[in-house]
């Protein structure tokens, strides 16, 4: 039940997304080792992305590199779900977003059996989606945000628990402990609940699942009186920022989610341009890199915008007016 129920919230997400307004950066940018390109001066792009803190901050990365290399681009970040990105990807709603490897393996092309190597599992996906659903990735990054089960840092060191085989019987010894706050995609997805719980052997049952926003996840977790275990990215900065306790997937059951560009194979055959700008942007970023921006998102309360802008200033890619 509780799966037909996360379903029927994500087609309720799919027809009220809000892409109907899009907006500009709030401040200029100038080139950097990103230059204007004569074949993008002018062209609207439309930019997505997911509404968690990376996915946000990596759709800003591409529009601020974008918009140094001349580009007019409308920002329509932070739309919520995967399965809304996508199909306003296919529609021409958006003309890019950054997605995940596993994300679209299991849910957009329907596999079960992840791919264990990361270059293996991009082929395959890239392969897949361009010729079955006209969708181009661009390179992809060694930013690998993978799902992960975690417990305040107390709970872990008490019960002596690493790993998610530790969790597992944990709770076979006492099943009150297994509460769990999750967001209802998670709970929905072939690649989050329902494959953890058949990899591992053990079942959650709908009274113990606390269903939240994946934003509030992570505070309401750590203030240890909802739940004892939940649902968390592995790049999210407040995994630092709170002191969670990570457990290790020893069986693996979450596939690779290594982050790329993905973009209709029409607009990229127009404009293959955006590959030369945001490709240098995708090989520059990593976990540890991806978890320091987002410390000052969540942690600081800086904008996301600005933490991109900084980032790609820092790194050269584009330079500061008014600095």
């Amino acid at each position: 039940m509780r799966r037909l129920t996360a379903l029927l919230a994500g087609c309720a997400l799919l027809a009220g997304c809000g892409l109907d307004a899009g907006y500009k950066l709030p401040f200029d940018v100038g080139p950097g080792s990103i230059q204007p390109v004569p074949e993008l001066e002018g062209v609207k792009i439309t930019v997505g992305s997911k509404n968690f803190t990376e996915n946000i901050l990596l759709g800003y990365m591409a529009e601020v590199a974008l918009t140094a290399a001349g580009a007019d681009v409308e920002d329509l970040t932070n739309i919520q779900g995967s399965p809304s990105n996508r199909q306003a990807l296919e529609n021409g709603e958006i003309d890019l977003y950054w997605e995940y490897t596993g994300t679209s393996w299991i849910n957009y092309q329907g596999q079960t059996d992840p791919i264990p190597e990361e270059q293996a599992q991009y082929d395959a996906v890239k392969k897949a989606d361009e010729e079955q659903y006209g969708i181009s990735w661009l390179e992809y990054s060694p930013v690998n945000d993978q799902y992960a089960f975690a417990t305040t840092r107390e709970f872990a060191d008490e019960h002596g628990l690493k790993t998610l085989s530790d969790l597992v019987a944990l709770l076979k010894e006492d099943p009150s402990l297994g509460t769990f706050c999750l967001e209802s995609e998670f709970i929905a997805r072939q690649d989050g609940l329902a494959g953890a719980e058949k990899t591992y052997g053990f079942d959650v049952p709908d009274a113990n699942i606390k269903t939240f926003g994946l934003g509030t996840i992570y505070s309401t977790l750590a203030a240890g009186n909802t739940c004892n275990v939940g649902e968390v990215f592995t790049t999210d900065g407040r995994v630092l920022t709170l002191d969670l306790a990570v457990l290790e997937d020893d069986q693996k059951t979450f596939p690779q989610y290594n982050a790329a560009v993905t973009v209709r194979n029409e607009f990229l055959d127009t404009y293959p341009q955006v590959a030369d700008v945001l490709e240098p942007i995708s090989a520059k970023l990593d976990n540890e890199t991806i978890l320091e921006l987002s410390v000052k998102i969540d942690g600081d309360g800086t904008d996301p915008a600005v933490v991109a802008r900084d980032w790609l200033v820092e790194e050269g890619f584009v330079t500061n007016p008014g600095d």
